[in-house]
């Protein structure tokens, strides 16, 4: 549960679920989040081999990040995770 947890990891995971995503297309995906948290998240992702960093030797970089085998074997977790919060933010709103 460690490689996953956290506020940040399973929200990068859901939008890298989508598909490869660049740096900047996870930043703008997750504005709340600082880059140094995004950064540091995804070299751990990459470290406990669920994220993949692939860099393309061109100027300028190219970078994208994708879900490796195992990361990809999170999807259902994932869209689990998100319909409940997604029920669980319906639930708390506020009568009008």
């Amino acid at each position: 549960m460690n490689k996953i947890g956290g506020h940040w990891k399973p929200i990068i995971l859901y939008h890298l679920s989508n598909g490869p995503k660049r740096y900047s297309e996870l930043k703008r995906a997750i504005p709340e989040i600082t880059e140094k948290m995004l950064i540091q998240h995804l070299k751990q992702l990459q470290l406990d081999d669920i994220v993949l960093r692939t860099a393309e030797p061109v100027v300028p970089p190219f970078v994208t990040y994708s879900l490796t085998q195992a990361g990809a074997k999170l999807q259902p977790v994932l869209s689990a995770m998100a319909i409940w919060g997604l029920d669980d933010m319906e639930q708390r709103r506020p009568l009008k």
